[in-house]
């Protein structure tokens, strides 16, 4: 059987992602039904940081526009209607289908099967980050088998180490992105910062912790799927192994004080061990994701809470806030900015519209503090 994720043996993300991940050059992104920034945000983040590999996005709604005109990014990436009956790609060389969502509870849409086994059928690769797995289907595995298709589940992993050492190197830094809610930008906050810092001549990496993450570099751990009591221990283990990098910018997941996803958060803080930490926030966003009847808590104490637990592992501090500003306009945004750094006396930036160099000289002045003591 030619799948990714041998059911009988440990087989985690990352052997998984070097496997197979980086090496689809033309993929197809499946969000039919699903094209908001809220729900596709997968999609989005692959367009923006992977576009040359894009070939095609599948929403019959859509169908006609270019990624440009539906998400803002990608280009003149066509949005098509049925990939399998489309003129403007050429189908043949589609080797993959990546499912481009990542909505609340990570279900799988049922009326995407025909869509998926088809795909299956003409020997197209078929990737998934969310909590229904594709090789617990025994229709994909039948179909799979047939054809030679690859079925890769990203969240998919056998992590079970407890083990918390704090071994990590002196000299690198750590920097963690936190917020005070989900899907505000925290991977983007990560990944521009670490690009920034490369761009100045810096050794820097990027370490994914969610399926978007994890799509966009082909590896990482997706820390949401670890049975809870291996949590910490995976994200140090992430650490430890690409310890090698003076600055390791580590992406965060949901929030500190997050109803439903609050363990992860706490677990991947307390595992990662940072020496710094990246506010991000939504400018404008009220209530939580997934709980539109719970307001979020203020930011003053959402930032003392992850300043606080933080400490209580390995010392830390805030060092920069990332602003998403996506709901305003360019003046909206620019006062909004202005006003956090005033506000709590840190640089702050929106790196979508004004770039990340404030947030990637606070990791460079960070790193000559610590080297400093």
């Amino acid at each position: 059987m030619s799948i990714d994720v041998d059911l009988d043996s440990a087989t985690d993300a990352k052997s998984i992602s070097h496997a197979a991940l980086m090496t689809h050059r033309h993929i197809a992104l499946l969000t039919d039904g699903y094209s908001t920034p809220f729900l596709a945000k997968t999609a989005i983040s692959m367009l923006r940081y992977r576009t040359s590999d894009i070939a095609a996005v599948i929403d019959r709604k859509e169908s006609g526009k270019t990624a440009q005109e539906l998400f803002g990014t990608g280009g003149d990436v066509p949005i098509v209607g049925n990939l399998f009956g489309a003129n403007e790609i050429d189908v043949k060389k589609i080797d993959a289908l990546y499912i481009g969502i990542a909505p609340p509870g990570g279900r799988l849409p049922h009326e995407w099967r025909p869509v998926i086994q088809e795909a299956i059928q003409r020997k197209i690769d078929i990737v998934s980050g969310l909590h229904d797995f594709l090789t617990d289907d025994k229709v994909y595995l039948q179909l799979a088998k047939e054809s030679g298709s690859r079925l890769i589940d990203v969240r998919r992993n056998s992590f079970k180490e407890t083990a918390v050492r704090h071994l990590f190197r002196k000299g690198n830094v750590r920097v963690h992105a936190v917020g005070n809610d989900c899907s505000i930008g925290k991977m983007v906050a990560s990944l521009e910062i670490q690009m920034g810092l490369v761009a100045a001549g810096h050794d820097a990496k990027f370490l994914a912790t969610g399926q978007t993450g994890i799509m966009i570099s082909g590896e990482g751990v997706p820390i949401d799927c670890v049975v809870a009591d291996f949590v910490n221990g995976a994200a140090e283990k992430l650490v430890v192994e690409n310890e090698r990098h003076d600055f390791l910018l580590i992406e965060g997941q949901g929030s500190i004080s997050h109803p439903a996803y609050s363990a992860v958060t706490l677990g991947l803080l307390h595992g990662c061990a940072p020496d710094g930490l990246i506010f991000c926030y939504e400018a404008g966003r009220k209530q939580v994701k997934g709980f539109d009847n719970i307001d979020i808590p203020p930011m003053k104490d959402q930032m003392r809470a992850c300043d606080l637990n933080a400490n209580l592992r390995h010392p830390c501090k805030i060092i920069g806030i990332a602003v998403n500003t996506r709901l305003m306009n360019n003046e909206e945004a620019l006062a909004e900015v202005a006003r956090a750094e005033k506000i709590y006396g840190l640089p702050a930036c929106d790196v979508y519209r004004t770039g990340a160099a404030k947030l990637v000289q606070a990791c460079i002045e960070l790193r000559e503090e610590l080297l400093s003591k």
